[in-house]
């Protein structure tokens, strides 16, 4: 009966080995799966699920684990990203940790500086690729398409609002009142320029000014690093200039390797006590960020007296015309030595910079020709 007991022990202690062997190990899936777990499931048919799909050799073994690691009751809903070779330990630590989506379906609402549109997409686990199934202006006159509706009511999916560089935060308070994902008010626009262009994970019934928060609070934090590392003989007293300047750089080129020039042109100009002479401050000064112009500027807007007008004025605008991005504060605060004073269009959607007013009259010409000729096709 003792050698019978020790054989017994000896089998029960390597089936014990293997078996946490097998639970730790790397598993047998080969391509990346989404795995949904439905609200109210239980450990059986999610292992039961993950079976059928490859993603684990036994689901018998993958319920005793998450047994005996205690994580049997806290399984969360949602869709998970399974790696191509997780163990059944990993599995589990996914699906029991926070319930955070990491796959599936997932609803973008994106800022820009001329619309906001709701994004429904889904990911591929296989390729990592998002594939659309729905796209529409939010607020607008269409119809809201049944996709978004459908994934609205479903506990899985997943929400992002991204932020266009450059657009102001009276636009973005518009924008985060017209998202239904979204509670509570906007009792204050926020101040211009303080809000950082980012993508902005949130959830259903989040609350819009901790969110308007957030994005205050990652501006702060970008702006005083781009003050911390800034250039020396920059024309700046304060972070705040420094941003109210980034947010022209922001404005003037849609090129992010032109900004560390654009940025030249004006530094040049402040340090010889030139005008900025930029139209988008002018812009600034007509519409108060509230909209775009949707025309080109008059000769009696050019001409008029604003507090924004850098024809007029001398020097910086008193605040920022729009929300820069980081590569705009960090091309202000580190910009290109150069000697450039003027930059007109080129007409391939960048700039032609000069040193001289005869070379930037030059590029004038070229860029009236451009005109015409577009005017002409």
């Amino acid at each position: 009966m003792l050698t019978v007991l020790v054989v017994a022990l000896f089998l029960l202690g390597g089936v014990i080995l293997w078996g946490q062997q097998t639970y730790t190990s790397e598993g047998p899936l080969e391509t990346a799966i989404c795995l949904r777990v439905e609200r109210g499931s239980n450990m059986t048919r999610v292992s039961r699920d993950l079976e059928a799909q490859g993603a684990i050799a036994s689901s018998a073994m993958f319920r005793i684990g998450a047994k005996y690691s205690e994580k049997t009751g806290d399984l969360k809903a949602g869709s998970f990203l399974i790696a191509p070779g997780s163990s059944m330990e990993e599995i589990i630590g996914q699906v029991t940790r926070s319930g955070a989506s990491t796959c599936g379906t997932e609803i973008v609402y994106r800022v820009g500086v001329t619309r906001v549109t709701a994004e429904v997409r889904e990911l591929d686990p296989a390729t990592g690729t998002f594939a659309e199934k729905a796209d529409f202006v939010l607020g607008g006159e269409g119809e809201v398409p049944a996709a978004y509706t459908e994934h609205r009511a479903e506990a899985d999916t997943r929400y992002r609002i991204a932020l266009a560089e450059g657009v102001t935060s009276w636009q973005i308070a518009q924008a985060l009142k017209a998202m239904d994902v979204l509670s509570g008010e906007v009792a204050k626009v926020p101040d211009e320029g303080t809000l950082a262009p980012d993508s902005y994970e949130v959830s259903p019934g989040d609350d819009r000014a901790a969110l308007l928060a957030e994005m205050q609070e990652r501006q702060e934090l970008r702006l005083n690093a781009a003050w911390e590392s800034r250039a020396e003989g920059l024309p700046f007293e304060t972070p705040g200039e420094l941003l109210i300047f980034a947010s022209i750089v922001e404005k003037e080129t849609g090129q992010p390797e032109e900004r560390p020039q654009v940025a030249s042109v004006f530094v040049n100009r402040l340090n010889r006590g030139m005008r900025l002479q930029t139209d988008p401050t002018v812009i600034y000064g007509v519409t108060k960020g509230r909209g775009v112009l949707g025309r080109g500027l008059r000769q009696s807007e050019l001409r008029r007296a604003t507090p924004w007008n850098t024809y007029v004025i001398e020097g910086l605008p008193p605040t920022p015309i729009a929300n820069p991005g980081k590569a705009s504060l960090e091309a202000a605060a580190n910009p290109a030595e150069t000697d450039y004073l003027f930059f007109v269009a080129d007409g391939t959607g960048g700039h032609a910079f000069a040193e001289t007013l005869q070379q930037h009259n030059r590029n004038v010409a070229k860029w009236r020709e451009i005109e015409r000729q577009q005017q002409n096709n």
